[in-house]
């Protein structure tokens, strides 16, 4: 399944840096995203756009997860010659991430 079934961003960016909040509609859905949303992961989905270190810091309280990606904007909006390079859109790339499913999940995404 997708990342966007259980989960919602939020995002902003800094210069070259792009953070990506992932947050689960419900909390019961956080430890999925602890389990398949890694830094590894997300640096793979990413590959060809991330050119520096993705941190993850966990934020259980609200049942989310940030992504600060370095090196992640083509050098930052108003440089980049893309046409929209920004966090924005970077946070709906993420969502599109392919998860498997908790077991118990399972019978009612069939």
């Amino acid at each position: 399944m997708k990342l966007r079934e259980i989960a919602h961003s939020r995002t902003g960016d800094k210069g070259n840096t792009s953070n990506i909040s992932v947050i689960a509609y419900h909390e019961k859905d956080y430890p999925l995203l602890l389990a398949q949303v890694t830094t590894a992961r997300v640096k793979a989905h990413f590959a060809g756009i991330v050119q520096g270190e993705v941190v993850r810091y966990e934020l259980p309280n609200i049942a989310a997860l940030n992504f600060v990606m370095i090196g992640a904007l083509g050098g930052g909006v108003t440089r980049s010659l893309a046409l929209d390079a920004h966090g924005k859109s970077l946070s709906s790339a993420l969502l599109d991430l392919e998860i498997e499913p908790a077991a118990d999940n399972q019978a009612s995404i069939e």
